[in-house]
């Protein structure tokens, strides 16, 4: 008999690469780790894992039964789910993993909805760029994740994850206020394609969107200056230092009078924004709710 717990560990293993990363995330130690996937292998049969430089791979035999752990472990989410309702679970704590432009479009009404509607519910809030909510919540530090699509992001269908599409957001065109495009309704991003860039730094999403929107457009930015700031990024670029692509809410509030933002002309460059739970506990007492406060938040937001 496979025992459940030691799937987790195959999961957690998978997930990092390296038994040290994966021991990190589940609060055990490596060498316990170690003797939980050895005595799994022992319960399989086969090999599950193999080095692979200074990490492991899961051989193919792992591969397959990392299927099956999927499952396996969506199913005791959703059992626990039921536990929960059929106790009448309606007061807890949800953790949510989220951005900070997320935090204050949908999650931060979301909580003011709740305290209204489900004063059972604590939302416990961690501030976490896009790329790191989704880590978070496979690990079980958070509960919730609100997160944006990016490159090598796990996708609609990974078997890990329940996924909400919420909202998609523009990206607008940054220039120094004396820039020649500057007076321009709307700046086509080949335009721009001499120009020194303001970015993220390499595994930021918003970074992901700018080289996309860019390529689309037929080049590689410059990118001179990073900053995952987006103050420090529209500073450097009030400052003449060079254009930048920046979310659009991100924007709101910000002195921009050294600045002129211009929408994108022709396909914009957005950012997809999502929240996350994995499989099995959308349908939580506790979660469920809060996904459905961020969805009808998420209606308010403006079509852009």
């Amino acid at each position: 008999m496979i025992d459940p717990r030691r799937l987790r560990i195959l999961r957690a293993v998978a997930d990092h690469r390296t038994v040290t990363a994966a021991a990190a995330a589940l609060y055990l130690t490596p060498s316990a780790v170690s003797q939980q996937l050895a005595a799994l292998e022992q319960e399989t049969g086969h090999t599950l894992l193999t080095r692979s430089g200074r990490g492991v791979r899961l051989t193919a035999a792992g591969e397959i039964l990392l299927g099956h752990a999927h499952e396996v472990l969506a199913q005791l989410e959703r059992a626990e789910a039921e536990l929960a309702a059929y106790a009448g679970g309606s007061a807890g704590e949800v953790t949510v993993a989220a951005f900070a432009t997320g935090i204050a479009e949908v999650l931060a009404p979301a909580i003011a909805r709740l305290a209204l509607e489900q004063p059972g519910i604590r939302l416990r809030v961690r501030d976490a760029e896009g790329d790191q909510s989704l880590p978070l919540l496979l690990d079980g530090e958070a509960d919730l994740a609100l997160a944006v699509e990016y490159r090598g992001a796990p996708g609609a269908d990974d078997g890990r994850l329940s996924v909400l599409p919420l909202y998609a957001e523009p990206f607008d065109a940054v220039l120094p206020s004396g820039h020649p495009l500057a007076g321009l309704p709307a700046v086509a991003l080949a335009d721009l394609s001499d120009a020194d860039w303001v970015g993220q730094y390499p595994g930021n999403p918003c970074y992901d969107v700018t080289l996309s929107a860019c390529e689309r457009a037929g080049f590689q930015p410059r990118f001179v200056h990073s900053s995952d700031d987006f103050r420090a990024v529209t500073a450097l670029v009030g400052a003449g230092a060079g254009v930048a692509l920046v979310p659009r809410s991100a924007l709101r509030g910000m002195d921009l009078k050294e600045l002129r933002v211009c929408p994108v002309a022709g396909p914009a460059a957005t950012r997809r924004v999502f929240a996350a739970t994995r499989r099995g506990a959308e349908a939580h007492p506790l979660i469920a709710p809060v996904l459905a406060a961020l969805t009808r938040e998420a209606e308010r937001v403006p079509a852009h």
